[in-house]
């Protein structure tokens, strides 16, 4: 089993920044791949970046420039810095681990950018 912890969110103006954070019960190192996704209202959950257990990134073009996904292995916490935030990247942001080809999610976490 594996517990994702979001943290974070909130409310923000255009062009203001936020960092989440998703605190993982498990050595990140048995993890295939951490991920951010988001959910807007009425919209299907999108993938926003991803980092293997490499550590290369990747990012939606949407975000490319204005978010960062990093890691911190000793505390086995994923971060995602967010700047320059729009107003559509308003959305509930969720945490995702890869473990034995199984995904596992956080409860998410509101992000929303007032324009």
């Amino acid at each position: 089993q594996v517990q994702l912890v979001e943290s974070g969110g909130g409310l923000v103006q255009a062009g203001g920044s936020l960092r989440l954070s998703c605190a993982a019960s498990r050595n990140f190192f048995l993890f295939s791949a951490m991920r951010w996704y988001r959910q807007a209202p009425g919209k299907e959950r999108e993938l926003v970046a991803s980092v293997p257990r490499s550590g290369s990134t990747n990012y939606a073009d949407s975000v490319k420039g204005r978010f960062t996904i990093s890691r911190d292995i000793a505390k086995n916490t994923l971060y995602l810095q967010m700047n320059s935030l729009k107003a559509e990247d308003t959305a509930v942001y969720y945490c995702n681990a890869e473990y034995i080809s199984e995904d596992y999610w956080g409860q998410g976490t509101q992000v929303t950018v007032s324009s």
